[in-house]
């Protein structure tokens, strides 16, 4: 009798115990797809922010490929997302980052146009200080705006730099590492984004289609 009592406990665990793995298994799964749909919503606010939307008909978040290139930043595999407009190449949105902010590394995304016109610019992530080089972001300053409609002619166009040291850019009072570092980093990126743009739009597609 106690040997079959104990049979049956050890049963009665059992089932509780694949159970309780199955729910737990199944609520992991629910909450990974919950943080992908989060993520992908995120990033298709950031490309609507720099990159009008009436601009392009692909699903821009779904079409990429992975660059690593020193005037993207010092880490590899950045993304570049692809814009088309009736197949055409019409932009490209690069993620890039600058190692050389006050504290640490500044993340931004630059829409650059066919032409090598900015279209838009966003900081990403940061740990620049509040209320000085935080400025960078939009929710901030409009700071981040004035690259909007820019270009760069080469690598020594001069224009690119806070004015501190001789170029275009307003720095921030008390703080000018911070823009210094976002300045050097967009004009990077875009003389790569004019210097690759139809070598881009050739290479095959390294992101996943997302299903609504």
């Amino acid at each position: 009798m106690i040997i079959s009592s104990m049979a049956k406990n050890g049963a009665i665990l059992t089932a509780f115990a694949l159970v309780t793995t199955g729910l737990v298994a199944s609520i992991d799964a629910f909450t990974a797809d919950k943080i992908a749909e989060q993520e992908q919503l995120q990033l298709t606010l950031q490309l609507q922010e720099v990159l009008n939307p009436s601009s392009y008909d692909n699903q821009l978040n779904t079409d990429c490929v992975i660059i690593s290139d020193e005037k993207l930043g010092p880490y590899p595999d950045q993304v570049i997302y692809r814009a088309y407009k009736n197949q055409q190449p019409v932009a490209l949105v690069l993620r890039h980052v600058t190692p050389s902010g006050y504290s640490g590394d500044i993340n931004l995304l630059t829409a650059v146009l066919a032409d090598g016109t900015i279209a838009g610019v966003r900081t990403t992530k940061h740990e620049e200080t509040p209320g000085l080089g935080d400025k960078v972001e939009v929710k901030k300053s409009l700071w981040i705006t004035t690259f909007n409609e820019l270009t760069v002619d080469n690598n020594d166009d001069a224009r690119w730099a806070v004015k501190k040291d001789g170029g275009q850019f307003d720095q921030f009072t008390g703080a000018t590492i911070t823009p210094r570092a976002v300045v050097g980093s967009v004009k990077n990126a875009v003389l790569f984004a004019k210097s690759n743009f139809n070598d881009i739009f050739a290479q095959p597609n390294a992101c996943k289609e997302v299903t609504p």
